[in-house]
């Protein structure tokens, strides 16, 4: 007798179950992962278990995903032990941000067909904590998700997903291997995400605009459909100084042509923004503004060298105050959105201190004869686009951990980041305390130290009073 007969149970079409029948196949896509020890699976519609019967439970850690409630009961009486959790619910309304505190992640599953294009962006936007899938799709998806420039199946799904993730087709499957059998192939993908010095850097909302609106219709020219965000004029001269001609269409442009074209278009509505070229454009939300990015960091920019009063002295260029450990100030600031839920950003990989580690809302340096006052303001509008006048909470003083800095902790509120510093922040997002807390106990080393620092400081203060989620 089979599982589903010993269940009394029946694969449901309403939630597109077709069950993976051949255990060699389970096997090999499993494999396909390459996981190794410490590291964490989540498995999305495990169904009966066909390919987490072939997870290494004893070297690893792992989070099904179950819609149904019958198989969900099913899998936690097969699958017992403080390494498995088997979570009900919708994959779509899980929360990934609580996989942070896990380490290496990883996701495997057979999409259901039905939904497979918008788990893929779900599990995919950042900020994402996975850093590879294997996944079986419908063979059309993944057609699209891996087609070319000039091809009928490549569109705003290609460009998307291919900036941050190299996508390798693995294995065509047919219908025979699942039960019961879907009327199309499947194919098995190999998602791996870029390093980060790999994926060109651009506002992730802004291109993902871009990309849309030009793919909105296909057939027509760039000029016509970009006509939604910027005037002709400006399509036509961020085509050309891509090298690409006025009739050129979306299927046409590469990733990367893409990347570069809006980046031109972001470049025009900053000017534009600014007053420099006509007013054509939706007025920045509340609290926001897009600004004019710096160049990167001079490392012979005056810093604010202090005494261990935190008295002014002299300026001192950033590079010998590093190296020197000269005492000097900075700033954090802390944003809330009304959910209580505090937005940290991920440093780029180009910084020379913590590169890559989780770091407060913003945060910077003190320029010699600057406030901490004007630096606090001065580093939310540059890094995050946000013109609010942040209010002091804390003051954290100079030590090891601090790298020699005399901080002072500034709060803000805000519900959107709308403008990422690409060239000082790899990526950011907005997380409920508890998953911080959980974050920092679990995993410090994610975390620059300067910002654990001032955390602990303000916890109490900046939970108080606050709804967490």
């Amino acid at each position: 007798m089979s599982t589903l007969e010993k269940l009394g149970a029946s694969p449901r079409k309403s939630l597109g179950q077709n069950f993976l029948h051949d255990n060699n196949l389970a096997r090999w896509i499993v494999d396909r992962l390459e996981l190794q020890p410490g590291e964490h699976v989540l498995e999305v519609g495990p169904g009966l278990g066909a390919l987490t019967e072939w997870l290494p439970l004893d070297r690893v850690s792992a989070t099904l995903l179950e819609k149904d409630r019958l198989f969900a009961s099913f899998l936690q009486e097969r699958f017992t032990g403080p390494s498995v959790e088997v979570r009900l619910g919708d994959a779509l309304q899980y929360d990934k941000r609580a996989l942070f505190c896990k380490g290496e992640v990883k996701l495997v599953g057979n999409l259901p067909y039905y939904v497979s294009t918008a788990l893929l962006f779900h599990f995919s936007a950042e900020p994402c904590p996975i850093s590879r899938m294997v996944l079986t799709v419908q063979k059309e998806v993944g057609d699209r998700l891996t087609a070319s420039p000039r091809s009928g199946e490549y569109g705003s799904l290609s460009v998307l997903l291919q900036r941050r993730w190299q996508i390798k087709r693995l294995r065509v499957l047919p219908p025979s291997v699942f039960l019961p059998r879907p009327e199309v192939d499947s194919l098995v993908l190999e998602l791996r995400k870029k390093r980060p010095e790999d994926v060109p850097e651009i506002s992730e909302q802004w291109f993902e605009k871009v990309v849309k609106a030009g793919f909105s219709e296909r057939r027509k020219k760039l000029t016509n459909t970009l006509s939604k965000l910027v005037p002709s004029r400006a399509a036509e001269e961020a085509l050309a100084a891509g090298g690409l001609s006025g009739l050129s269409r979306a299927e046409e442009l590469s990733p990367e042509a893409w990347v570069n074209l809006a980046k031109h278009l972001g470049d025009f509505c900053s000017e534009a923004r600014r007053g420099l070229g006509p007013d054509v454009f939706d007025q920045p939300r509340a609290g926001a503004l897009v600004v004019t990015r710096p160049d990167a960091v001079d490392p012979k920019e005056s810093l604010q060298v202090v005494d261990e009063h935190d008295h002014p002295i002299r300026g001192v260029d950033r590079a010998t105050v590093h190296a020197e450990k000269l005492l000097h100030r900075a700033v954090h600031i802390f944003v809330l959105n009304d959910a209580g839920q505090l937005f940290l950003q991920r440093r780029s990989y180009r910084k020379d201190n913590f590169p890559r580690k989780w770091d407060s809302s913003a945060a910077g340096h003190v320029d010699l004869g600057e406030s901490y006052q004007v630096c606090a303001s001065r580093e939310l509008r540059e890094e995050l686009g946000l013109t609010a006048e942040p209010k002091e909470i804390a003051r954290v003083a100079a030590s090891e951990k601090t790298g020699q800095e005399f901080i002072r902790v500034y709060l803000t509120e805000g519900e959107e980041i709308v403008d990422l510093n690409e060239q000082e922040i790899e990526t950011g997002g907005f997380f409920p305390l508890s998953i911080v807390d959980e974050w920092i106990e679990s995993r410090p080393e994610d975390f620059a130290s300067g910002f654990l620092e001032c955390y602990r400081e303000v916890r109490a203060r900046i939970g108080a009073g606050r709804g967490e989620m």
